[in-house]
């Protein structure tokens, strides 16, 4: 559908893709991954038509429409919420205009015979189609849908979008993206600005609604539950995978050793080749085989090893004074601003030592309560810091805040003091700016290089509560799982604000759900806490929000049924929407097998564990290997349990083909 031919793209005579190829296929979900500046970004700009390449091109067909949300942009607008996103729709009128376009040029025509009039028949037939389905939606109900699952309330629909911050704001654009419904969706970084049940509903959107999509996320649950296809950017190449992206891994280790061990193999051959040509060279007895070594060698077409990219980060918080027993104490907090209470009677108490999140929907007050414990604002009730409480804190927009004009060397040097000073070079070359990049201007820098500059200021002092507020936003996978290493290593407290389920996952052992304006406590992890709350189930997030599905019992549905007056029929669907629910039902029925196999898999692993447990021959791994299994074990069992929730619901719409 989408053909990348021969794509070259230079910066200051550095290259940063090097004759790449691959194809965009019409169904395809493709994650683009690769560390911070390796070009992910610019490569979704150049096949949105926004950057030219050095050399190559992008070959999309006419009748493909491309969707692309930016990671940053420029929003001015001064119209309600449901005006903007009503936007999403032109593109029908414009499809009106075209179709009425080719009919008047089909009217003054005569060339029946032509190539050009045929085309113009096949453009017509696919425009109609198209328009046909675009017409069966209902606009205005999709639209309500996608903002509620985008975590607007009904409430918010009339109010000006100048009101919004900007995250809210590029959830306004990623709306009227996603109702547009192009070919090919074209997202960078898109949960950085959602909350987890905002990044779910998505989930579910874009594998069940959308046609191809390339995605750059570092949120690996979020590609992973998406994606079956992963392209890897590296040093200006790609590796392309059709698998998702944890398969991804494993498949690129087992190619990078079997890349090896081939190499190895073909250079102990050359070795003995060049040997055998040296010792006999000069024996004439010898000379026939000496110049069929030689022919031979000549021939050889030489291995070469893909070139690692062996830059990490080196991240270690130091050690932690001792600090009180109980560094945060709050005990019936409140904040109001105006009419609105973000949150009252909060009471929790973190001990030293424990590593809890803060989670909930954005707006329910998680920054807020961060605040109120830096005492940056004013509350109600009662918030103590413990004895000793010493402080690091990374803000959200902490790498906005940034001042662009300076080099990464003198953003560092105008905030370290003492003995420190003479680290600043071994320090930023801990975090991938050694070199010529410790004189990089910072305006120049990426969003995940920003971050990781705003990230040294909590290494200049030793701190015994780290407050991380959205901190894995624009950070690589390989770089936060490095942060989330480092964050287990860390002898303090810690409270952690994000909605990165994969990095949270044993990392913390509470969860703080901030919701309705009360703050709950949770003890467990990030998947316990979401299998309480059934957040995972589309289904489930609909119901608690949306008062135009129901959310009575099955008994209670049949009781209505049976007073209620009933329609000789239930409506009968267009042929397009029959088959676009066809569709949905194949994928969710694959789901729930797909879930099945899985749950299979693992007790398989399990019984092969324990049999090892029972005949006493096992080490700590293994006890820690059955633990581990378990628990995906019991992931594998939500996951399945959703997936049928989902089928069942699917199979219970009217005019769905119960095959």
């Amino acid at each position: 559908m989408v053909s990348i031919q021969n794509l070259s793209v230079e910066f200051s005579a550095k290259s940063l893709f090097d004759n790449i190829n691959y194809v965009i296929n019409r169904k395809d979900k493709i994650a683009l991954v690769g560390k911070n500046g390796a070009g992910k970004s610019t490569m979704l700009k150049i096949i949105a038509g926004l950057q030219q390449p050095t050399s190559g091109c992008v070959a999309i067909p006419q009748e493909v429409t491309i969707g692309y949300l930016p990671q940053q942009m420029e929003i001015n607008d001064t119209l309600t919420v449901t005006q903007e996103v009503r936007k999403a729709f032109s593109h029908i009128d414009e499809m009106k205009q075209k179709l009425d376009s080719i009919n008047d040029q089909l009217a003054t025509r005569t060339d029946y015979e032509s190539a050009g009039y045929h085309d113009l028949i096949d453009r017509l037939s696919w425009l109609t189609e198209r328009l046909a389905m675009e017409e069966s939606d209902n606009s205005e109900a999709e639209m309500e849908k996608t903002l509620i699952g985008l975590g607007f309330s009904r409430n918010d629909f009339d109010r000006p979008t100048a009101e919004f911050s900007g995250g809210w704001r590029m959830r306004i654009e990623l709306a009227k993206i996603l109702l547009k419904r192009p070919d090919v969706l074209l997202l960078d970084e898109p949960t950085n600005h959602l909350d987890i049940e905002s990044i779910q509903w998505l989930e579910q959107f874009l594998t069940t609604k959308a046609n191809a999509v390339v995605l750059v996320s570092h949120d690996k649950a979020f590609i992973d539950n998406i994606t079956n296809r992963t392209i890897e950017i590296s040093l200006g190449k790609i590796y392309d995978y059709s698998v998702n992206y944890s398969k991804y891994l494993i498949l690129r280790q087992e190619r990078l050793e079997q890349q090896m061990r081939a190499y190895q193999n073909q250079q102990k051959q050359i070795q003995d080749t060049e040997e055998f040509i040296e010792r006999f060279r000069y024996k004439a007895t010898k000379s026939v085989q000496v110049q069929s070594r030689i022919k031979q060698l000549a021939k050889i077409e030489r291995i070469e090893v893909d070139e690692i990219d062996t830059s990490h980060l080196n991240l270690k918080f130091p050690p932690a004074p001792r600090s009180g027993d109980y560094p945060v104490i709050a005990d019936n907090v409140g904040k109001r601003y105006g009419d609105h209470q973000v949150f009252d009677h909060a009471t929790f108490t973190i001990k030293r030592g424990e590593k809890v999140a803060f989670v909930g929907k954005n707006g329910e007050g998680k920054s807020t309560m961060v605040k109120c414990i830096m005492n940056e604002i004013d509350h109600t009730g009662t918030l103590k810091t413990g004895h000793n409480v010493k402080i690091g804190y990374f803000a959200q927009n902490q790498a906005q805040m940034l001042d662009g004009e300076l080099t990464v060397f003198d953003t560092i040097d105008h905030v370290a003091v003492g003995d420190i000073r003479t680290k600043i070079r071994d320090i930023l070359g801990a975090f991938m700016f050694g070199g010529e990049a410790s004189d990089k201007k910072v305006k120049v820098l990426s969003g995940g290089e920003k971050t990781r500059l705003a990230m040294i200021r909590l290494l200049l002092e030793p701190v015994n509560l780290l407050i991380l507020d959205e901190p894995t936003n624009h950070l690589d996978i390989k770089t936060k799982d490095i942060l989330k290493q480092a964050i287990k290593d860390f002898n303090g407290t810690v409270i952690v604000v994000s909605h990165d389920r994969d990095f949270l996952d044993g990392l913390v052992e509470k969860v703080y759900e901030f919701s309705g304006g009360k703050v709950r406590e949770c003890l467990g992890g990030i998947y316990e806490f979401l299998e309480k709350k059934k957040l995972d189930s589309l289904a489930q997030l609909e119901l608690s929000k949306s008062p135009t599905v129901s959310s009575k019992s099955p008994s209670e549905k049949n009781k209505e049924s049976n007073t209620a007056p009933q329609p000789d029929k239930a409506p009968r669907l267009s042929y397009a929407q029959q088959k676009e629910r066809d569709k949905i039902v194949k994928r969710a029925q694959k789901k729930v097998a797909d879930a099945e196999a899985e749950i299979a898999r693992i007790e398989e692993e399990i019984a092969q564990v324990e049999a090892t447990l029972a005949s006493g021959q096992f080490c700590n791994d293994t006890i820690e290997l059955h633990t581990s299994l378990k628990k995906k074990l019991d992931n594998a069992m939500s996951v399945w349990e959703l997936e049928c929730m989902n089928l069942e619901e699917l199979n219970s719409e009217p005019g769905t083909n119960n095959q």
